[in-house]
């Protein structure tokens, strides 16, 4: 008996009329039945009015807009930052091959940061593009000594 509602199994279910049945008491439940079968067409039809609000104010354009795009439930930080950080890096090294090649054409934001980069890392701009910041933070994390207690900042918490 595997009701699959919003979770809930069969035998979760009967536990909860049981509850409601003895909380509300058999004489009020089909009011409260009913109170709450009302609140849920009102909810549907208030969703569905403001559906045709929103094709209404946005047309056509309506039809095309991706919503899977939109769902915030996608968006990682830890995948966003990763990019952003390949990207970075990315630039960083297209700007050396610039460079390197001798168009010299490098817009001056990425030379600017090429150069930040090269500095940091202690190398002229001739010498070898550096590491990635992943590659740098997976290197500082394999030397991490596992067998000491993670840090702890009490001001943090």
């Amino acid at each position: 008996m595997e009701i699959m509602f919003m979770g809930i199994n069969g035998t979760e279910m009967v536990i909860l009329v049981i509850v409601a049945l003895v909380v509300i008491g058999p004489k009020r439940l089909p009011e409260y039945a009913q109170k709450l079968r009302d609140t849920v067409r009102q909810l549907r039809r208030m969703a569905e009015g403001a559906k045709d609000n929103v094709k209404r104010d946005f047309g056509d354009d309506f039809k095309d807009v991706d919503w899977q795009k939109l769902d915030p439930r996608q968006y990682d930080p830890r995948r966003i930052v990763r990019e952003a950080l390949v990207e970075e890096d990315s630039a960083i090294r297209e700007a050396k091959r610039r460079e390197q090649g001798g168009s010299g054409a490098a817009p001056a934001a990425v030379a600017g940061t090429a150069a930040a980069a090269s500095t940091a890392e202690g190398t002229s701009a001739s010498a070898a593009a550096p590491p990635s910041p992943i590659e740098r933070f997976q290197a500082q994390y394999a030397k991490r000594d596992r067998s000491a207690p993670a840090p702890f900042d009490a001001d943090a918490t």
